[in-house]
Formats: structure tokens, C-alpha cells, sequence
């Protein structure tokens, strides 16, 4: 899908170019919540090369142009990066082996009404990110103990 790419940068004015084009494919071969040094990995392993000053350029440029998204998932966390998408979900982060799963419902719509109509708020993005335990570590600390 470079094709999406090419025309959303052409159309604000940003030349395509090799580099950019191999942090999209990294971007969306991932399954998202990748950090910069997980993407350049990426983007060696299948053959080009970006230095890393303009990795993150790039992503600051897909930031921009609404392309992509960088979240803080703790307070030691590297931002990680995925396509831009809503943010109808919010990120179930284990703190045992790291995983991220999102989670999909009402409740960030429900946060942006409270928002607006009790606070005179106006969203421009909502981040959640809960930590805890998923199943799995869950069910692996039972049976441990």
C-alpha cells in the first residue's frame, strides 16, 4: 500500500522517498507498538537501510501528516509506534512479559463527552493505558504457585 503513502505525502508537499517508504512497510508489517530500534531492525532485515536520524524524522513526519502514532506505555517506556488509527480503544499493557493488546469499546467516547459537556473540553486525542496482568501471566502465576 505505498500507494497511500505517495499520495498523502505528494499532497502536502513531501517528496517520496526510499527511506520514508521503508518506515511505512516497517510501520505496516508490524503488529504495531514497535520502538524506533524494533522498526530499524525491521527495516534492515528486509534489505534497506535508514540511518536512525531519519527514522525518527520520518516517524515525526507520519506523526504529523496523521499517518502514524507514538505512544508511551509506562513511565520508562520508549515512545512505540503504529499506524494512526481512532482512538476508540485503549492499550491493555502486561507488566509481566509486555504485551499490548487494545481494547475496543464505549468508554473513550464516554471520557470525550464527560469532557466536552462537563469541562468545556475540547479532545484532541485520548491516550489510555492500563497495567495489570494478562491471562496468560495470570494463569502461568497460578500454576507456579
Amino acid at each position: 500500500m505505498d500507494a497511500e503513502l505517495d499520495r498523502t505525502l505528494r499532497d502536502h508537499g513531501h517528496r517520496v522517498t526510499q527511506p520514508r517508504r521503508a518506515v511505512w512497510r516497517a510501520l505496516r508489517a508490524g503488529h504495531g507498538h514497535r520502538t524506533a530500534d524494533e522498526l530499524a531492525a525491521s527495516i534492515a532485515a528486509g534489505g534497506d537501510e535508514v540511518d536512525t536520524a531519519s527514522l525518527y524524522r520520518t516517524l515525526a513526519l507520519f506523526e504529523e501528516l496523521g499517518l502514524a502514532r507514538v505512544t508511551r506505555l509506562g513511565d520508562r517506556d520508549a515512545g512505540r509506534w503504529e499506524l494512526a488509527h481512532p482512538d476508540e480503544h485503549f492499550h491493555l499493557v502486561c507488566r509481566v512479559c509486555g504485551d499490548v493488546d487494545h481494547h475496543v469499546g464505549t468508554l473513550v467516547a464516554e471520557i470525550r463527552r464527560h469532557l466536552a459537556d462537563g469541562h468545556g473540553f475540547a479532545v484532541e486525542q485520548v491516550e489510555l493505558v492500563v497495567n495489570g496482568r494478562c491471562a496468560t501471566c495470570q494463569r502461568d502465576a497460578t500454576s507456579r504457585s
